[in-house]
């Protein structure tokens, strides 16, 4: 049906530089792609590294475009090869990347061509730049999926590319390897001294990363920065900006889970109630100057149980604290009588709470009033009156409860736990609002604690 000079026509297109089965025929207006395919693999060029080179690009450049999202029948279109050959591409690219779109050994094998040429140094010349241009596309792959193996082999690096020579420079020489990878000597050499290079932070990322660990993966940047300049064994001077950056290079980063529904103890207005004497000034300039208080909830693995604190607003320091199965008048009598028991001669502190009932009722008020306690309340309904108690919970559940395993832990345990955190909390948890010190260690170096 064609003849000779129509075929050969239809063949050196489609070895031209960019074609495609489609483009070639919507160029030329024949043949059939099968036809066309056919002819193709007659041909002495068919399996050589650069037709190799074109289906791959072909392909790999339709398989991306696929799992990018776009439309098949847009590929297709744009490509101009059979749906067929598209679905089979992308396929391939999903299941191996860039690897499932190189040819089999079989289709990679080059033919014996006789065209003439006797001189034996013709010959091994060629051979040899076949072998070198097989080579660093072996490498280049190698490459790759060390990496991304749905890179595209284009845009490898510089320092990807001196990996190539790197390994075909010995077999081949580096001369002829920059050549065919299309590097500068000079490139070559920057990049290889690049990556000899030694990580310079490499003692610091070991020291955030077991900061992060023994701080139970809650700390942030500015914690752990101060962390390393208070080591006392070794203290290490760096930037917060670098401490920032290593961390979000290993991945260290706090995860907080969104906070549940959160019980509330108000129980509607049963009398008159305390003035806010505090009015969001949560400042003390001594200890048990003004106390906070307040009953947070713990939904547990198959139990609830409730905590009830007092914390010194002068430093943040925990008083006193009792847990219970249930948020009873004891609870918080309780937690206020051993409150009290701490208290020197003469301290008469201001305690503020919510609205709850707990507060509210005569024994608490008793209490009050036998110790010379000044009771403060906050506005109904109104947790910024009692912020700085609400955060203590919310740094609380975030560094102690959330993010944890749970499951079989019984009350018990739950209570030894939480009592080991809150010592922690009291002498060893530093706070840049105290200078980088924990509650103890800041009254401490105040001289108000032996």
């Amino acid at each position: 049906m064609f003849s000779r000079e129509q075929r050969q026509r239809a063949v050196d297109l489609y070895f031209s530089e960019g074609m495609t089965p489609g483009r070639v025929i919507a160029e030329l207006g024949y043949p059939s792609e099968s036809c066309l395919a056919r002819w193709v693999s007659r041909d002495p060029r068919h399996g050589r590294a650069g037709g190799s080179r074109i289906r791959l690009a072909s392909g790999w450049g339709a398989a991306r475009r696929v799992a990018a999202g776009e439309h098949y029948a847009a590929v297709v279109r744009d490509v101009g090869c059979s749906p067929a050959s598209v679905w089979r591409w992308a396929a391939a690219y999903e299941r191996k990347g860039i690897g499932g779109l190189m040819p089999d050994d079989d289709d990679a094998r080059v033919p014996a061509v006789d065209d003439g040429c006797e001189d034996p140094v013709e010959l091994r010349r060629r051979l040899e730049a076949l072998q070198l241009e097989n080579a660093v596309m072996r490498e280049t792959i190698n490459v790759l999926k060390a990496g991304d193996p749905r890179l595209d082999p284009s845009g490898l690096t510089s320092r990807e590319k001196a990996r190539v020579v790197d390994a075909v420079r010995g077999e081949f020489g580096l001369a002829d390897a920059l050549s065919a990878v299309g590097l500068r000597r000079s490139t070559y050499y920057y990049g290889r001294t690049a990556m000899r290079a030694v990580d310079k932070y490499a003692v610091l990322r070991e020291r955030v990363r077991l900061l992060f660990e023994e701080g139970g993966r809650v700390w942030g940047y500015r914690t752990i920065h101060a962390m390393l300049r208070r080591d006392p064994a070794d203290p290490l001077v760096v930037s917060e900006k670098v401490v920032r950056r290593v961390m979000r290079e290993e991945g260290l980063r706090p995860v907080y889970l969104r906070k549940p529904k959160r019980w509330s103890s108000y129980g509607g207005e049963i009398g008159r109630a305390p003035a806010n004497l505090v009015n969001r000034d949560f400042h003390a300039e001594r200890p048990n100057m003004l106390w906070l208080t307040d009953v947070t909830q713990f939904a547990m693995d198959g139990y609830k149980c409730w905590l009830s604190p007092v914390v010194d607003c002068f430093d943040g320091k925990i008083v006193s604290w009792r847990l219970s199965r249930s948020p009873d008048a004891a609870m918080a009598d309780g937690m206020l009588l051993d409150a009290i028991a701490t208290l020197g001669n003469g301290e008469r502190p201001v305690i503020h709470s919510d609205r709850g009932c707990h507060y509210r009722r005569p024994g608490w008020i008793r209490i009050c009033e036998e110790h010379g306690l000044t009771h403060s309340m906050s506005a109904k309904r109104c947790s910024p009156d009692n912020a700085a108690m609400e955060g203590f919970f919310g740094g609380l559940k975030n560094e102690f409860l959330h993010c944890r395993d749970w499951r079989g832990v019984g009350y018990e345990r739950f209570r030894e736990r939480l009592a080991a955190y809150l010592t922690h909390y009291n002498e060893t948890r530093i706070k840049k609002s105290l200078g980088w010190q924990s509650p103890m260690q800041y009254r401490k170096s105040l001289g108000l604690v032996a």
